[in-house]
């Protein structure tokens, strides 16, 4: 297992960028693939995007592709996601987590530990 804090978020108007940060304990932090989840009010978690262990392959939601990039920097313990181009539909709480596997990346039962999640609020 493995401690994830997620920081970050903040209100923000339309069109504009926020990069998330994830910042993980544990010496094995570079063994796991992580990912990026959301969860708007009255809605599922839904996946976002995720990165391999080593950080050299990414998968994104259509909904986002294009507009965020996912990375890591396993010195330092800390996965981002940079987001750009930001819509209102945007708005919602945004959890890091992290897994052994990368099969089934976009499922959220297949993560094994996860963040207390940041607020992404974008206006319109």
């Amino acid at each position: 297992q493995v401690q994830l804090v997620e920081s970050g978020g903040g209100l923000v108007q339309a069109g504009g960028s926020l990069r998330l940060s994830c910042a993980a304990s544990g010496r094995t932090f570079s063994s796991y693939h992580m990912g990026w989840f959301r969860q708007a009010p009255g809605k599922a978690r839904e996946f976002v995007a995720t990165i391999t262990s080593s950080g050299g392959t990414t998968y994104y939601a259509d909904s986002v592709k294009g507009r965020f990039t996912i990375s890591r920097d396993n010195a330092k313990n800390t996965v981002y996601l940079q987001m750009n181009s930001l819509k209102p539909e945007d708005t919602a709480v945004y959890y890091c987590a992290a897994r052994s596997y990368m099969s089934n990346y976009a499922l959220a039962s297949t993560y094994h530990s996860w963040g207390q999640g940041t607020q992404v609020t974008v206006s319109s």
